[in-house]
């Protein structure tokens, strides 16, 4: 999940509509009424992520086999990411050339829940699931009791070590179990190796938010207030500050744990751990392979007894327009992808995503040899199994794109590079983002 910076010129956005009017081919809203008895009904699918449009057409495939008489015709789409969210919004808001499905990533969700909502409700397949759900991680995207998108994963937040560096330093990440156990054991691992604890993004809030959420409090609060110059936050981010000041942390190279030069930094053992979603997986997999074999998994530590060792961070939902002229088919084809027993499995075998069904956490089809069980090895469910009563929600509301922005842009860079007083920094945030 990449930085972003969201667009919100207004003529940016008239000129995108022009040219949405002008150059794109009939939407599938429209060429899907035209679909004759026994033809493959199309459904069209924006998404910015290459391998979620890869997952979905394994899907629309697997699907096709197992509803003959019901085929579709899946015609998926990559955008860059802020291509993607600025031409669905305008789609919607223009009430034309929306597709069928979309994903829409959480820090954007705000956006499409404004108003009059252009989107499907989607309640009459979540609920007889909802004993097997994470529901919080549906909850994100839900207004006014209605759930409008449906997300990959629960993104989970665990630590990830670096065994062969710990193990130099005497360092035994089970004893870890408070912040304070952590930072002492950077400050060895710093002592007797000379290299860094952790890494913090400056330009992105994976290192600020979790512990947030996991100390009791959030950017915003149920209302959708800004909460975020709360005490709670100005500790995390007067923690994170002290590691920095203390070289138990360094500032990620390229700014976020996204970027070239941090996986190159990492894949030559740069630092000694990192905290990341679940969903990172695929980073040292696919980013990091010199790592293979030596990193293991833990839960996150906390600041005092009693707090959740984990939060549900991150996420991507999809969603189905009210354009589309097959909300049926499209609704039935996204429940069979994302709600069902086998699409989780499929979710976890393809993408490495901690699925939303729980049920599926203790399936043998999760120990089955692939690049994430020869990467981390098969006892990896074990740590998610073990928090998942203890896995904090967010606050998902209108403000959250507003709020995201501000803190990659400006706030988190203000406070662990420039080091600038968190205070100060979180207080002039609130008053921005008002």
């Amino acid at each position: 999940m990449k930085r972003k910076l969201q667009v919100t010129s207004a003529v940016v956005l008239a000129s995108m509509l022009l040219l949405s009017a002008c150059t794109s081919s009939p939407s599938s809203t429209q060429s899907d009424s035209a679909t004759k008895p026994g033809e493959p009904v199309k459904l069209s699918f924006w998404t910015f992520n290459e391998l979620h449009q890869k997952f979905f057409e394994s899907m629309a495939e697997s699907w096709n086999k197992a509803h003959p008489d019901q085929s579709i015709k899946l015609e998926a789409t990559t955008f860059p990411y802020d291509d993607n969210h600025n031409k669905l919004l305008v789609a919607l808001q223009s009430g034309t050339g929306a597709p069928d499905m979309a994903d829409i990533e959480i820090s954007k969700i705000g956006n499409f829940l404004k108003g009059d909502v252009q989107l499907t409700p989607l309640n009459d397949i979540v609920e007889p699931e909802k004993a097997n759900l994470v529901m919080s991680r549906l909850d994100n995207y839900a207004k006014d009791g209605k759930y409008y998108g449906i997300d990959y994963h629960v993104g989970a937040q665990v630590i990830y070590y670096n065994k062969e560096i710990l193990d130099k330093a005497g360092v035994n990440a089970d004893n870890i179990k408070t912040w304070d156990d952590y930072e002492n054991a950077g400050k060895q691992v710093l002592a007797k190796t000379g290299k860094p604890m952790t890494t913090v993004e400056t330009q992105d809030q994976w290192s600020f938010w979790p512990l947030v959420v996991q100390h009791g409090s959030d950017f915003l609060d149920k209302s959708g207030n800004v909460t975020l110059g709360d005490q709670a936050n100005t500790d995390v981010l007067s923690y994170l500050q002290k590691l920095v000041k203390e070289k138990v942390a360094v500032v990620a190279p390229g700014g976020f744990h996204h970027a070239e030069e941090y996986y190159g930094f990492m894949n030559k053992g740069g630092a000694a751990s990192v905290w990341m979603p679940m969903w990172y997986m695929g980073r040292f997999t696919d980013y990091m392979p010199d790592l293979k074999g030596k990193i293991i998994i833990k839960p996150m530590p906390v600041f005092k007894q009693g707090e959740m060792r984990s939060s549900g961070m991150g996420g991507t939902g999809t969603v189905i327009t009210k354009q589309s002229k097959n909300q049926d088919i499209a609704k039935k084809f996204l429940s069979y992808a994302k709600l069902s027993k086998e699409g989780n499995i499929q979710i976890w075998s393809q993408l490495g995503f901690d699925p939303i069904r729980s049920d599926v956490w203790n399936d043998p089809a999760l120990k089955a040899d692939n690049k994430f069980t020869a990467y981390f090895g098969k006892n990896l469910w074990d740590v998610l199994i073990s928090v998942k009563s203890e896995i904090a929600p967010t606050n998902i509301k209108e403000k959250t794109p507003a709020v995201s922005d501000y803190l990659k842009t400006k706030a988190i860079f203000q406070a662990l590079n420039d080091l600038k007083d968190p205070k100060q920094v979180l207080d002039d945030a609130v008053k921005n983002i008002k």
